[in-house]
């Protein structure tokens, strides 16, 4: 948690004025997912019941020039008239629960714009617009990357070098990336690869990787994409490794197969012979059969 000091302004809202004083007040971290809905708590610590006629609620963004208004409720009922297009819709109050001391904002379809730090007033009419709550609230927004997909170019057959291509798509925030010699495991000279990391039509992080390597015996590389905000890290292996890999595989089976095939032509050999010793010992039988019948019909 860390406060920060906020200097005294005002915010025009028709013929409503809310004069914001300064204060110094915790700053709660919170975390979301691009897609998700979330609550940015702003409860009132003592436990009291509240006649909304008498309230005046705002949320805001105030490090914006002009500050960007979330949603907010007056006396009135107005909740949502003058609140920036980016939020209407999407942010929510609970009149229910504001009787009850409780004015979070409720954020819904949370989108990477959303990464800001959103300000909680409360004020009493009763009390000459009297201050009674202020909270801020950092929302910190996230989305996971793809699954790295390395592509490589080159013929090392020919002494050639070797091209790795690697991509992940729709992650935020910006990412880091990084290649891996996994003979040692160490990381590659930044020299040698170019990165490109841009926005896509989703306001989400695509990247592209590049890595331009003399050709080794063996090369075997990894493609590493960070994500600070969710401290995760993705990995895939070269398909250079992963070819070799199916190659030796490839290898295996046909050596595999020809053991198979010199059983089979030896059990077929001897089923051969055992068919034929077989009949050959039936043929014999009735012969000798005969000779018997012959002999005793002389007598």
């Amino acid at each position: 948690m860390e406060s920060r000091e906020y200097a005294s302004c005002t915010l025009g809202l028709g013929s409503d004025g809310l004069l914001l004083l300064p204060d110094q007040y915790e700053v709660e971290e919170i975390h979301a997912m691009v897609g998700s809905d979330v609550e940015l708590s702003c409860v009132y610590p003592h436990g009291s019941n509240f006649n909304l006629s008498d309230l005046y609620v705002y949320w805001q963004i105030e490090n914006h020039h002009p500050k960007t208004v979330v949603t907010y409720y007056l006396p009135n009922g107005s909740t949502g008239m003058y609140a920036d297009n980016h939020y209407k819709n999407r942010a929510h109050l609970s009149l229910k629960h504001m009787e009850k001391g409780n004015f979070s904002l409720n954020l819904q379809n949370v989108t990477p714009q959303d990464t800001q730090e959103f300000t909680c007033q409360v004020f009493r009419e009763s009390t000459e617009l009297g201050k009674i709550l202020t909270k801020m609230v950092r929302l910190h927004v996230a989305a996971n990357f793809s699954t790295p997909v390395i592509s490589t170019s080159g013929n090392p057959t020919e002494g050639q070098g070797l091209t790795f291509t690697c991509m992940s798509t729709n992650g935020y925030p910006k990412p880091n990336l990084y290649w891996i010699n996994r003979t040692d495991n160490s990381l590659i000279d930044e020299a040698l690869q170019n990165n490109t990391v841009y926005l896509n039509e989703r306001g989400l992080y695509d990247v592209v990787s590049t890595l331009r390597i003399p050709w080794l015996t063996h090369v075997n590389v990894s493609c590493c994409v960070e994500n600070v905000v969710l401290h995760q890290n993705l990995t895939s292996i070269s398909q250079a490794e992963n070819s070799t890999g199916n190659i030796d595989r490839s290898t295996e089976n046909p050596s595999k197969n020809d053991n198979q095939r010199s059983y089979a032509v030896v059990f077929s050999i001897l089923a051969v012979v055992l068919v034929v010793l077989a009949f050959a010992w039936g043929y014999r039988s009735r012969c000798l059969h005969r000779r018997y019948e012959g002999s005793h019909e002389t007598h």
